[in-house]
């Protein structure tokens, strides 16, 4: 499976105004949505976090998972930039666990060590096949039993169905003419996921099901304890 890449999206351009932007639109759910499932990440040790933006996530997990090393992969240096402060700010020792890299998230090979992926709000910036691809790659070359942890926004069933259409189609053209983004659409990233051995194992919902995230795992035998934790 190949395809021809349009040309990349720069996130530089909306880095530092990147909070307020957020905020502007779902106030502090995207956040809240983001951190939903942190209770269900302790124990993991080494964690690979693709597109975290200015970094708030990272600074929660390293902060609260004093055991645990951080990999964060950005194309904005801009955000990279952001992400490694704010991890600075969060607690004395959580920027020593964390290394970042300024590269295409698909080039990226995960080490064997990783027990945990991260992509919030990433994968809606990325094309079917690049989705498909990427978690192809990082299944193979993560740890048996990763877990992955994706925080997106999604259309609904029922009459919330056109309304939320609309309003993602609009969030897609301002960050056309804000970043030169050319995906229109949301890719299913469920479907690759089971295709390459994960399995759902929590979900929780937002703004009438508009916005989801979700905690999947590889290896089915951990999944009762980790669903109970999640009730």
């Amino acid at each position: 499976m190949s395809e021809t890449r349009s040309p990349e999206p720069n996130f530089d351009t909306i880095a530092r105004a990147y909070k307020w932007l957020e905020y502007g639109t779902l106030g502090p759910l995207l956040e809240r949505t983001r951190g939903h499932f942190l209770p269900l990440l302790h124990g993991r040790r080494q964690a690979l976090i693709l597109g975290d933006g200015d970094g708030r996530f990272t600074a929660r997990l390293l902060t609260r998972e004093q055991a645990m090393h951080v990999h964060a992969v950005d194309t904005s240096g801009v955000m990279l930039e952001l992400l490694r402060r704010n991890v600075a700010r969060s607690s004395p020792s959580a920027a020593a666990r964390l290394t970042t890299a300024q590269t295409d998230a698909r080039s990226v090979v995960a080490s064997r060590h990783t027990d945990l992926i991260v992509t919030h709000f990433f994968l809606d910036c990325l094309s079917q096949t690049s989705v498909s691809l990427l978690v192809d790659s990082l299944a193979s070359s993560a740890a048996p039993d990763a877990a992955w942890l994706v925080s997106d926004f999604r259309i609904p069933e029922g009459w919330l169905r056109h309304p939320a259409g609309l309003y993602i189609r609009l969030l897609y053209f301002a960050f056309r003419l804000l970043t030169g983004l050319r995906i229109t659409a949301l890719p299913d990233f469920a479907t690759p996921l089971r295709e390459a051995r994960f399995e759902r194992i929590a979900e929780r919902h937002f703004v009438f099901g508009i916005l989801t995230t979700e905690l999947w795992q590889r290896s089915p035998q951990n999944k009762t304890g980790r669903q109970a934790a999640a009730q």
